[in-house]
């Protein structure tokens, strides 16, 4: 285990509007306001052709492999995430939704791009003091935090 402390900061109040996508004005609203590192959550509905990552297609494999998996119709959804800076600086969103329609559910990351049906209430709250970052990690081929 890895960590280091931060503390509350600023609580920004959002609501996403119809097409919006989710990731991009996130991490465009942490650039603007200067946002450096943040928890997430978040509760609405997503549209129908909205991309998640599901998983890698084999667990142990050495080179990752994601799974994509498109939305076919909206959505109700809630999840969390955070924010941190990548090594240029620039605030990224790693976020994990459950997504439900009747009786189906699946769970996964909005990295490839979820686009909001009518509305999404965000809650991001800042953390500051932190000097946790998003570093890029051959093995993996991700950024991934480093505390």
């Amino acid at each position: 285990m890895k960590y280091s402390e931060a503390r509350n900061g600023r609580v920004f109040v959002v609501r996403l509007e119809d097409g919006d996508i989710l990731h991009e004005e996130i991490e465009r609203l942490a650039a603007k306001e200067k946002i450096a590192a943040a928890s997430v959550v978040v509760v609405g509905g997503i549209d129908k052709g909205s991309k998640l990552i599901v998983g890698p297609r084999h667990s142990r494999a050495k080179e990752v492999c994601p799974m994509e998996h498109v939305i076919e119709d909206a959505c109700e959804v809630c999840g969390t995430g955070t924010i941190f800076p990548d090594e240029a600086g620039k605030p990224i969103l790693h976020l994990h939704i459950a997504c439900g329609r009747e009786t189906d559910t699946i769970t996964g990351c909005v990295r490839s791009g979820v686009k909001i049906w009518h509305v999404l209430e965000v809650i991001v709250q800042e953390l500051t003091g932190s000097t946790a970052s998003r570093r890029f990690e051959e093995s993996t081929g991700f950024k991934l935090l480093q505390p």
